[in-house]
């Protein structure tokens, strides 16, 4: 077998008794913080303008979104929500590839389940698999993908959905290999579209094209034989010198997708130490008494990528501001806070904010990791203040708690003025393998 075939073999013999105990618990983490910031974006600007226009094309209204009354076909509809969740980049993040695994795994399932019944615990299987099919293939290609500026949840978001989907249609693995093919050749989005609206459009496009893939897949519509390690496939076409051997290793005893993480704030993933730095400082009250009259400069220390993505001054608006360190040192130094509220065209438009931003400058050191920064505050006659902080809050070594969710859930939910039972979602998300039909789960998410 070839490495597409080995994959798809073994996605097909995969077995619910034995996927562990905290392996099924990160997946309904991960459901739990998915449908939190779908309801955080559902009426988001760029939200509104994307299904004022979809809907225009709707084949029938079959599936729900989360968060909103009206309902769209399947196709649209995890389109739609894979954006919804992923507009504000408060989703979930895997470090290692910076991928957001479950917006285009759990939208696609969602709107599939809607329509098909599935029970709960095949939906969280297929969410499994798709996510760690997604984050395995991302790491077979990282870092190379992303710094050759392809949107890596996009991308590798495409095939997980296919996986994933196509596992609940119980797909042969000749047909998975299909489906494989199917979605790498509908794989898309670049860099260049972040703190855009058009970054949303290719995180809906993977929810879609991936289910897609699947669908057609089950009529037998076949592609390459090496969809992924063919010698113009995803793999090689999509990464340099990519790792084969890893995409198989160990197939079902390690888990990748049991390694993703949770951001507290809305922004981008690498921002999340820069900011908690900042809120420490502050904090500190010989630091606000000096802010806006003695500070001479704001200096970020951490990874290039760091300066590479978030080195954007003079942002003008609040989608901008979220892939921004200017913006977000200078709102979490002034407001002691980094919330929905701070990332908005309010904020940005804050001449104050604007101000501050200016004197933000950046220092490279690659021997730190990726979830962690420090910040020095240079004052005119006045010793320096510096904050390191190693693990920012939301990484694996610090991570979010399961309560830490709940509550995230609550005030997105709250925020959306949905009116949706709280509580009963939390608990059916907690107990969704005992579920009979996963896709109830969307009549408690929209809006009545």
């Amino acid at each position: 077998m070839n490495t597409s075939q080995l994959l798809c073999q073994n996605v097909h013999a995969n077995r619910w008794e034995n996927i562990a105990q905290n392996v099924r618990h990160e997946a309904k983490r991960s459901l739990l913080n998915y449908l939190a910031v779908g309801f955080a974006g559902a009426h988001d600007p760029t939200i509104e303008k994307l299904v004022k226009t979809y809907t225009k094309f709707s084949a029938n209204q079959s599936a729900s979104m989360i968060g909103r009354s009206e309902r769209t076909d399947i196709l649209n509809a995890a389109a739609l929500n894979a954006m919804s969740a992923n507009v504000f980049d408060y989703d979930d993040t895997h470090l290692r590839t910076v991928i957001h695994p479950t917006a285009p795994i759990a939208a696609a399932l969602l709107a599939y389940a809607e329509v098909n019944q599935v029970s709960g615990r095949d939906f969280l299987q297929a969410l499994i698999l798709g996510m760690e099919v997604e984050c395995r293939l991302g790491n077979a290609i990282s870092p190379y993908h992303y710094n050759r500026g392809w949107h890596i949840t996009s991308t590798c978001g495409a095939l997980g959905a296919a996986i994933a989907v196509g596992w609940l249609l119980r797909l042969t693995p000749t047909q998975l290999n299909w489906a494989l093919g199917g979605a790498a050749n509908q794989a898309c989005g670049i860099v260049e579209t972040l703190g855009t609206m058009a970054k949303s459009l290719s995180v809906g496009n993977a929810a879609r094209n991936g289910m897609l893939s699947a669908l057609l897949a089950a009529q037998n519509f076949d592609g390459p034989l090496a969809p992924l390690d063919g010698v113009r496939g995803f793999l090689n076409v999509m990464g340099e010198n990519p790792d084969l051997a890893g995409i198989n290793a160990q197939f079902g005893e390690h888990w990748e997708m049991a390694l993703n993480t949770y951001k507290p704030y809305p922004c981008g993933i690498v921002l999340n130490p820069v900011i908690e730095a900042c809120l420490l400082l502050s904090a500190r009250q010989d630091v606000a008494h000096n802010l806006k009259t003695r500070l001479q400069s704001v200096e970020v220390t951490g990874q290039k990528l760091l300066r590479d993505r978030t080195d954007r001054p003079g942002v003008q608006t609040g989608r901008e501001s979220q892939v921004s360190a200017q913006h977000a040192v200078s709102v979490s130094l002034l407001s002691g806070r980094a919330g929905l509220a701070e990332f908005s065209d309010e904020a940005v438009q804050n001449p104050v904010n604007r101000a501050l931003g200016e004197k933000v400058r950046f220092t490279v050191d690659d021997t730190l990791s990726i979830d962690a920064a420090k910040v020095t505050l240079h004052f005119l006659s006045e010793p320096s203040v510096t904050v390191f902080v190693e693990q920012a809050r939301g990484s694996t070594g610090r991570p979010l708690t399961d309560q830490d969710l709940e509550q995230k859930f609550k005030e997105l939910s709250t925020q959306a003025d949905t009116g949706c039972d709280q509580e009963g979602l939390i608990r059916a998300v907690w107990e969704i393998e005992s579920l009979d039909d996963a896709g109830a789960l969307m009549t408690l998410v929209r809006q009545s």
